[in-house]
């Protein structure tokens, strides 16, 4: 597994096999909501193995970064500037090179907005399990919290709704996942107030998306709705869309039992925008 690296941003790297300074192309990937880049181990192993460069930030509040209280951001518009670092990052490395985003659930969020907004900036984005609407049972004080303190009292915590369990099925990632101090299951109210807004933003952004756009659907998933998925996706007029839905899986694809399905999915659709 890649360390950590970088100053003003940490993020990981897989270098592609077996041509590490000439890779196919380049995929961005971003994590969700009480996740970390290490949980790109399998993805990123899989693309790297066949020619692809993959650089995995670390999103501010979360995994190894400093900043405290962890799983509290001011906006999401510190998460746009640190891809944005990155992807110029990338450009350095690989300029000559295509440049895929890929977010997961909350990472699927912020990468669909991204592309919206910075269409130059990727050939193409890929969506797992995106987050244009929750589907977890928050209890009533958690909403009341938001609304009572979430101005004055921003950084006060509450727990986000699911476990591991509600990820995967892999019983061996389970084990890791379950003793990694990196795996969180709380979130600042400016963070969770900050959802409402980015999905507004996405359906309007929708109509105006114009890169490749692939979603990938779980069939069984307690984080998000996965209805608001297809609703979004309806409204790409951009003709280069494509969805793809796995019945059996959960949340996490990139994690679960089955992943090499998803996986080749993946590279068949890069290897096609190449």
């Amino acid at each position: 597994m890649p360390e950590l690296q970088g100053t003003n941003i940490l993020y990981r790297k897989w270098d592609a096999v077996p041509s590490p300074g000439s890779p196919r192309a380049v995929f961005l990937l971003v994590h969700g909501l009480g996740a970390h880049s290490a949980r790109w181990g399998f993805l990123a192993g899989y693309l790297a193995g066949r020619g692809y460069a993959c650089y995995a930030l670390e999103l501010r509040g979360f995994g190894g970064t400093p900043e405290r209280p962890r799983a509290h951001v001011a906006s999401f518009r510190v998460w746009d500037r640190d891809i944005l670092e990155l992807r110029e990052i990338i450009g350095r490395d690989h300029p000559d090179r295509k440049v895929f985003l890929l977010g997961e659930s909350m990472g699927s969020l912020i990468a669909f907005n991204l592309a919206g907004r910075y269409p130059d900036q990727f050939s193409g984005h890929v969506l797992i399990a995106p987050s244009f609407k929750n589907g977890m049972k928050f209890p009533l004080s958690a909403y009341l919290k938001l609304v009572l303190f979430g101005l004055f009292y921003p950084k006060l915590m509450v727990d986000v709704p699911f476990t591991s369990e509600m990820l995967t099925r892999d019983p061996e990632y389970l084990r890791v996942m379950n003793a990694n101090s990196d795996e969180i299951r709380t979130a600042s109210l400016r963070l969770l107030g900050g959802f409402l807004p980015e999905q507004a933003r996405a359906q309007r952004l929708a109509k105006k998306l114009s890169v490749p756009t692939l979603f990938l659907i779980p069939g069984i998933d307690h984080l998000v709705d996965e209805r608001a998925s297809r609703k979004i996706f309806k409204k790409i007029v951009f003709a280069d869309k494509t969805l793809i839905e796995y019945p059996d899986m959960l949340h996490a694809l990139s994690l679960d039992i089955g992943r090499e399905n998803v996986f080749r999915d993946i590279l068949d659709w890069a290897e096609q925008r190449l």
